[in-house]
């Protein structure tokens, strides 16, 4: 018995002394050393936070090359996230130097090596967000630890300019915009060039991201400047055909920007833009949150991507050649729209309070203005057809909600599917809703009862948000976020999410333009989890029939 005892202090001692780790690290700009966790028996990971992957940026300059260090750098804390507005629009937070990423590496019993890479592009309407994600307790949201040990792949976190910043243009070459794209592009071309040294395989990358990181995510896989860089990607409550995901008309705000900052409205308006202080610059770019059903909160992001000739050559609709040999994985959640038309429509969060036909009528017209009085009779039809002659309070609830998710997020995601699909040589396409239901919904809480899946409710499963703070989430959370796991690090491995290194819940088929099949997510996951056809009524009046409609004769 003394001698198994002994054998097991040998054993522990011998795996505390030889413990798997990188160390030092070289990168293309020097030395780097992060932090070494051990999470068990021969599982341990080392963690990198803050690596400079460019530059501090120029004002409204594409990113440059960083020039680099002497000796060993320590990168064991998250650097500051670019200057943006806070949730109030009333001050700011962060710096212009954010060009930083963070990497988590998980080992076994040895070094690991040529393993799967997924980048993480975060979301906030292109105004907001950090790599790290919110923070609450030093438990930070886009913390890479349970997706890079479970999966057994790199996590990569990366930051990018953000507001006037990052996206101020004028429509011409003198303010072209993007900037928050080239960031975002230089990352992904740090990691290509880097990623070895860390024990990752750089011919096999995975974009992933939700929200405005899901719309990044996308135009990331249709702009010629990645070719051969990105081999698959997924994008979650966002894409690049996204109402809100391109600024048609960007001079008219730089405009307003630059009145709100005592520049000229001339040809030294740009001159002027660049030198004024980023603070007072950011602040300008605030939005106003005050909405209606007349003017929604999501007309109010214009500080987006634009179509600028080089990072975006053309219209993204005539892009997706370029994405041709890349896996693609788009969903949404199914009430996306939810905290938007809660804003706009605020009835539709008290049970007692009834909502107006009125203002499903005022929702619609706005979202269908450019057609005039015959657009807003048509999309009426369409989504009062199943209500029968006296719709429930809470039909016309559920009613506001689908508009705002089908018009915001889940239409335009269909719409890439297809475009994906039908360009794709080699890439393989998958489409998924996320439906597990909102925490705060049922009696007594802030949400109706019917809730579902709000915007960015799949962020915390993603990042095994149920593993990490156990307590605050039931045995079913965990099962949700184990399957969301699975499907992505096996799709990050294989480009099929059935295929990798997790079991996964139930096979996920293709989605094609014959088949139109797609996964339902959530904690009761079985055969009828596979769909076809989603919401294609809604899908086909959005992008057939309301485009063909004559528009109003204009003044």
């Amino acid at each position: 018995m003394m001698t198994f005892g002994i054998l097991v202090a040998v054993a522990v001692f011998l795996e505390t002394v030889s413990s798997t780790s990188l160390g030092v690290v070289t990168t293309e700009g020097g030395m780097v050393e992060g932090e070494k966790i051990r999470l068990g028996y021969r599982q341990h990971m080392d963690v990198f936070r803050g690596i400079p992957y460019a530059a501090m940026p120029g004002r409204f300059q594409k990113p440059k090359p960083h020039p680099g260090w002497d000796g060993v750098m320590p990168v064991k804390a998250f650097r500051k996230r670019c200057l943006q507005v806070t949730m109030t629009m009333s001050s700011t937070r962060g710096s212009e130097d954010c060009l930083f990423l963070n990497i988590w590496v998980p080992h076994g019993r040895v070094v690991s090596t040529d393993l799967p890479v997924m980048v993480w592009i975060y979301g906030g309407g292109f105004l907001a967000g950090g790599s790290m994600g919110a923070n609450f307790l030093d438990n930070y949201l886009y913390d890479g630890q349970e997706i890079a040990d479970r999966g057994k792949v790199i996590v990569v976190t990366l930051g990018y300019r953000l507001g006037t910043l990052g996206f101020l243009s004028t429509g011409d070459s003198s303010l072209p915009g993007n900037y928050g794209l080239w960031d975002q592009q230089a990352a992904i071309a740090w990691v290509h060039r880097n990623i070895r040294s860390f024990g990752g395989d750089p011919s096999n990358i995975t974009l992933f991201g939700e929200s405005a990181g899901g719309a990044s995510v996308s135009f990331q896989t249709l702009t010629p400047h990645n070719k051969g860089l990105i081999r698959r990607a997924i994008s979650q409550s966002g894409v690049a055909l996204c109402p809100w995901a391109i600024n048609k008309n960007p001079r008219r705000f730089t405009e307003e920007i630059a009145l709100k900052v005592n520049c000229p409205i001339d040809d030294t308006m740009v001159d002027c833009l660049k030198m004024t202080d980023p603070v007072t610059l950011t602040l300008a770019g605030r939005i106003s949150l005050a909405s209606s059903p007349d003017n929604p909160l999501i007309n109010n992001l214009k500080l987006s991507p634009v179509i600028d000739g080089d990072f975006l050559p053309d219209d993204v609709h005539n892009l997706f050649h370029n994405a041709a040999k890349i896996d693609y994985i788009a969903g949404v959640n199914d009430m996306d729209g939810h905290v938007f038309t809660g804003l706009d429509v605020p009835t539709i969060n008290s049970p007692l309070v009834d909502t107006p036909i009125e203002d499903v009528k005022r929702l619609l017209a706005s979202y269908t203005k450019e057609k005039g009085k015959g657009g807003l009779e048509n999309a009426f039809a369409t989504y009062t057809s199943s209500w029968g002659s006296s719709p429930s309070k809470e039909t016309l609830k559920k009613t506001i909600v689908e508009i705002g998710t089908d018009y915001i997020f889940l239409v335009p995601t269909q719409a890439a599917l297809y475009l994906h699909a039908n360009n794709a040589t080699t890439g393989r396409t998958y489409s998924y809703v996320f439906s597990e239901p909102n925490r705060m919904g049922g009696i007594g809480r802030p949400y109706p009862s019917w809730m579902g899946a709000d915007h960015a409710d799949d962020l915390q499963y993603v990042f095994g948000k149920p593993f990490s703070s156990p307590l605050a989430y039931w045995p079913s959370h965990r099962d949700v976020s184990r399957y969301i796991i699975a499907y992505w690090t096996n799709f990050a491995r294989t480009g099929d999410p059935n295929q990798g290194n997790m079991k996964v819940p139930t096979p996920w088929p293709k989605f094609s333009s014959s088949a139109h099949q797609y996964l339902d997510i959530n904690a009761k996951m079985g055969v009828d989890s596979v769909r076809q056809k989603l919401r294609v009524r809604y899908v086909h009046f959005w992008t057939s029939i309301l485009p063909n409609l004559p528009s109003p004769i204009s003044e």
